[in-house]
């Protein structure tokens, strides 16, 4: 028997068991309806949650497809040596194409200044990696809790030739009915977790005791202070004035992007369950100390429909 996917209009009573029967059932759509989709990796806790949820859809047998990483060369060095642990211990196979070469052929434009980020720039090495590989599905952790844009995802979102989306152009998903068909050189981004909170993750990974970079955890850390934010200054990717100060401060990121674009939070939760209960207590978004989110009003959505995932 096949599980359901959820109408959002039950969010509010979904269990734990719900949302992954609801998640195995989307990747075993994925493995029936597309003949070479890969899941995107980032090193992040949506994209290791990704990983254990596929494990569980197809085990006894491996994943059945690869995972593809962009990366772009900005990343912390715990996130890199966790995907290359990870891989590892898994048997996965790991594909990963860098916005650098990107860069260095001319494709895109470094960003200078106080601000420069190369979030953006990944659209390209995405795109040119799809294009590579043909790959007709791409799997990742995007959530419809995370911003406003990705609330108007549908599970299976379609990707014109261009890479592009049309916010106004979603197929209805009603009941279990998921429609995988595409035209030629279109591709499906597809997001098993939508239907998840921050907490979800959070506590799917507490249950299931699934290892994640230490990142996340309080760790001291040579950090400054900007606009605000609490930003590392353990590297010199992240660009700092002389009049920005810095100091040690126990600190966790809640999500794991560039070094150039992602603050951290001020907090003393080192485990899991410690996690939980400050996730649990928070009243700002996650989302809320990354930069790349809060260049726009529709910074985002502009990126989507641009081929961004």
């Amino acid at each position: 028997m096949r599980a359901n996917t959820i109408s959002t209009k039950s969010l509010p009573n979904l269990t734990a068991n719900d949302l992954e029967h609801e998640a195995i059932y989307i990747f075993r759509e994925v493995a029936a309806q597309f003949e070479n989709p890969v899941l995107l990796f980032s090193g992040g806790k949506d994209s290791i949650t990704l990983v254990r949820l596929a494990q569980k859809a197809f085990y006894p047998a491996k994943i059945p497809f690869p995972l593809l990483h962009i990366d772009t060369g900005h990343n912390f060095k715990e996130t890199i040596a966790f995907r290359d642990k990870l891989v590892a211990d898994l048997g996965i196979n790991l594909i990963v194409r860098y916005v650098q070469d990107s860069i260095d052929q001319g494709k895109v434009l470094e960003e200078q200044g106080k601000y420069a980020s190369r979030n953006s720039l990944q659209t390209t090495t995405l795109l040119d990696a799809i294009e590579e590989f043909k790959f007709d599905a791409c799997i990742g952790g995007a959530r419809r809790d995370e911003e406003k844009a990705r609330a108007k995802e549908r599970i299976f979102s379609v990707r014109d030739d261009f890479g592009q989306w049309d916010e106004k152009n979603q197929r209805p998903e009603v009941f279990d009915m998921l429609n995988g068909h595409i035209d030629l050189g279109q591709n499906v981004r597809v997001f098993p977790i939508s239907n998840w909170t921050e907490l979800d993750v959070w506590s799917y990974i507490e249950k299931e005791k699934i290892e994640i970079p230490s990142l996340y955890f309080a760790h001291k850390r040579s950090t400054f202070i900007r606009d605000g934010l609490i930003w590392t200054a353990e590297d010199e990717v992240v660009f700092r004035s002389e009049d920005e100060a810095v100091q040690e401060r126990w600190v966790r990121f809640r999500t794991v992007g560039d070094m150039s674009c992602t603050a951290a939070v001020e907090s003393t939760a080192d485990s899991i369950e410690k996690v939980v209960a400050e996730i649990r207590d928070s009243r700002i978004s996650e989302r809320g100390a990354r930069i790349d989110d809060k260049r726009s009003e529709a910074a985002m959505e502009k990126r989507k429909q641009q081929g961004y995932f």
